[in-house]
């Protein structure tokens, strides 16, 4: 049995986002990569011809289910400038994704990938003290015109925001994505 549930750089909220990444059953399911029982399973999508419904976490940590599906767990990353090869294959191919309208899409800051925080709307940034720094950041990235975002981002709306923040330097982002 899978218990031991390994943490994300990338994605450190994994099993508290509302059980949207990982799923628990108290009964537990074989995972589909070692075919151990887990407790924790990730059936999002992943980017690989073989669809997937059960993958524990230690197979995404370890990337082993990365390879064993020829897959990977995020669609795309801002810019895509992170040469390191070693970041690239930690997000891509050891971090769970998460539930997004057009898949995933990861922001990243002094040269490495942020990490993903949760859904969010413009109540939950005015919560956090943090909207008008992190409307200006988005506003300069030629994203939905800043209007509308200020009236529609609802966590888990239509116009959905993304929250990340970078693992250095601690400066919140967002991505906005629409239905």
């Amino acid at each position: 049995m899978c218990n031991e549930l390994p943490k994300f750089k990338y994605n450190p909220n994994c099993y508290a986002l509302e059980n949207e990444i990982f799923l628990y059953t108290k009964e537990g399911k074989i995972c589909e990569c070692c075919n151990e029982k887990t407790n924790y399973y990730y059936d999002q999508m992943m980017y690989s011809l073989e669809d997937t419904e059960c993958i524990c976490p230690n197979c995404i940590s370890s990337g082993k289910a990365a390879k064993k599906f020829d897959g990977e767990f995020i669609q795309d990353s801002e810019n895509s400038q992170i040469i390191d090869e070693i970041k690239r294959k930690e997000l891509f191919e050891r971090t769970p994704g998460y539930v997004s309208w057009q898949g995933e899409y990861w922001l990243e800051c002094c040269n490495d990938y942020c990490a993903f925080i949760g859904d969010v709307g413009i109540k939950e940034l005015e919560d956090m003290r943090i909207k008008e720094e992190v409307l200006k950041d988005y506003e300069s990235k030629n994203g939905y015109e800043i209007e509308l975002v200020k009236e529609c981002l609802e966590s888990k709306g239509s116009l959905a925001g993304y929250l990340f923040q970078c693992i250095h330097c601690g400066k919140y982002r967002i991505w906005v994505d629409a239905s």
